[in-house]
């Protein structure tokens, strides 16, 4: 653990590494091309000095935004305790460069009030997260996933109520439908708080934002997407390529990747994907991080790390020419939906 004085002083270059800033949807907010998500590699069962070293890493690498949720672990609440701990420690200087967001509404427990968007749920659930983290406010406030047992105007009404009492800055959703997410936008647009930003999975391997029409709304409705597994639980890296899965990967013990996803037909689409990287000069997942970042739609792409280095490697993403529309065209024939999805 580290000590209660702060130690870190922030690279005074940190605004020269990832560019300008991305205007999420039609706010006023910016946020970094890439955003740091605390989803599964920040419990207790990891180091706490190699965590730190990460997310300040991240910081002085001039990414701002760091993406939370009560549910994150394990067990969960264990990387918003964390989080609390390094920004108590070491980047309270930083609080007002910081974008913190953070989601409440998957399962925490077998309690009904531990689960859900109803407004007990979600507004109770911030009050915890705010305690967490040790701030007196997030600046997104996520409603996780949709309810359907749940009037959609009771969980817009909670959102709401965040950013009213301060609370929020600003409300976000994850993993509604297209349909969803639209009548959530009115709703909040009726209420005054317009919707900044929605979270959907989007990938190489996982084309539903396009398909479904999202990207497109995003576009209509004035909010941004800000992307996760970008690099598909790592199917969209060089760890699986040769057909054996290392001792400590993902793929041993996710509820999101199976070691039956690593089968021929995944090697074959990888192998190619791969192939058209290194005659870009970048890695596999270099390409694929650009790929979805190529969208105007998409205002930052969630990553996260289990080292400084594979942090360093994929922000270097952004030093890549543009795409073509050859080569967009050849990932489109490889990059199949639906490769490597969980059954």
């Amino acid at each position: 653990m580290a000590s209660d004085a702060s130690s870190h002083r922030a690279a005074d270059d940190r605004y020269e590494k990832l560019g300008d800033h991305r205007r999420a949807g039609d706010s006023g907010l910016r946020l970094p091309a890439f955003s740091f998500g605390l989803w599964q590699k920040f419990g207790t069962d990891r180091s706490y000095a190699t965590q730190r070293e990460i997310v300040l890493h991240a910081f002085d690498l001039g990414i701002t935004h760091f993406d939370n949720a009560n549910r994150y672990g394990p067990p969960p609440r264990a990387a918003e305790k964390f989080f609390g701990e390094v920004l108590r420690r070491d980047l309270a200087p930083y609080r007002d460069e910081l974008v913190l967001s953070t989601k409440a509404g998957n399962p925490l427990g077998p309690s009904p009030y531990l689960k859900g968007a109803s407004r007990k749920s979600l507004l109770a659930s911030l009050d915890h997260s705010l305690r967490d983290l040790g701030t007196d406010h997030v600046d997104i406030f996520y409603s996780h996933s949709p309810d359907l047992a749940t009037p959609l105007e009771e969980t817009v009404g909670a959102l709401v109520t965040a950013v009213g009492s301060g609370k929020a800055r600003y409300a976000g959703i994850s993993n509604y439908t297209t349909e969803r997410s639209h009548e959530a936008a009115e709703l909040l647009r009726r209420a005054g708080v317009p919707l900044l930003v929605h979270q959907p999975r989007y990938s190489i391997f996982d084309r539903r934002p396009e398909r479904d029409g999202l990207l497109d709304l995003a576009a209509a409705d004035g909010f941004g997407l800000v992307v996760y597994s970008p690099l598909a639980q790592g199917l969209l890296t060089d760890k699986y390529l040769d057909g054996v899965i290392p001792p400590d990967a993902r793929a041993h013990d996710s509820a999101f990747l199976s070691p039956d996803a690593i089968d021929d037909t995944y090697r074959e689409r990888a192998r190619a994907l791969d192939e058209i990287a290194r005659l870009r000069g970048q890695s596999l997942a270099q390409l694929a991080l650009q790929w979805v970042l190529r969208r105007p739609e998409v205002t930052s792409a969630l990553i996260s790390a289990s080292s400084t280095w594979q942090l360093d490697h994929n922000i270097k993403a952004l030093d890549f020419p543009p795409l073509t529309d050859g080569e967009l065209a050849l990932i489109d024939r490889h990059g199949i939906h639906g490769t490597g999805a969980r059954p």
